[in-house]
């Protein structure tokens, strides 16, 4: 899942990043307003966190904006304000759920989450299977056939894209925006670099068939039979 972060605070801003990351999101970050607008339209999110305050172009003329061209990327609104007004406000300027400073960043990540299930239609499940392959979300952990496999969390970020979309194409470029924190880059080789170690733990050291299939001019698509 692959995040943008609009906020302005240095220490804040790294609070959230580094909290999300550890989630196993990608997430990109401006701090003013025309960059976040920029990386929202060039970029394809599945949610936004935006500060009111920020410099270049407020928080709510950002989402105005968003909402003028359709995008419809879902998004939560950060603020030191807490009234009421402020935040029928955000929500009349096109923002989804509001968030009023300080917060935990739990509460932060729940709210994150129930935006992407709006969006999506879908509860968010606490694990994931694919025949013999089970992927624990809350505690990180995957299983083959009863067995533990070892991720580390870029490894676990990249199966839990390919799961979720399993039976379906995925292209380089996908996995390095939602995976990564960068756009494509034709040059490098970090999504085969990864691949090739997920294989050999999930593939080559477990007995069972293929999982990961490579498609030539594509990218992969994971199969569970």
């Amino acid at each position: 899942m692959r995040i943008l972060i609009a906020e302005d605070d240095r220490k804040l801003a790294e609070f959230m990043v580094n909290g999300l990351r550890e989630n196993s999101f990608s997430v990109d970050h401006a701090a003013d307003g025309s960059e976040a607008l920029a990386l929202a339209l060039k970029s394809s999110y599945d949610t936004a966190v935006i500060d009111v305050m920020l410099p270049s172009l407020d928080g709510l003329d950002l989402i105005r904006q968003l909402r003028r061209e359709k995008a419809d990327t879902p998004v939560l609104v950060l603020s030191a304000l807490a009234s009421v007004d402020d935040r029928v406000r955000g929500l009349n300027a096109g923002a989804d759920d509001y968030l009023t400073k300080p917060f935990s960043f739990s509460e932060l990540l729940a709210r994150v989450h129930a935006l992407i299930r709006r969006a999506t239609r879908t509860s968010e499940p606490s694990r994931l299977s694919a025949g013999d392959l089970v992927i624990d979300l809350l505690a990180r952990e995957v299983t083959r056939g009863g067995q533990k496999v070892d991720l580390a969390g870029r490894e676990f970020a990249l199966l839990e894209y390919l799961v979720r979309h399993a039976g379906r194409p995925v292209t380089k470029t996908m996995l390095l925006e939602h995976v990564w924190d960068y756009s494509f880059d034709p040059q490098t080789n970090v999504v085969d670099v990864v691949v090739c170690r997920l294989r050999q733990k999930l593939e080559r050291d477990l007995p069972g068939p293929r999982l990961i299939h490579t498609l030539r001019g594509v990218g992969y698509v994971f199969r569970s039979a």
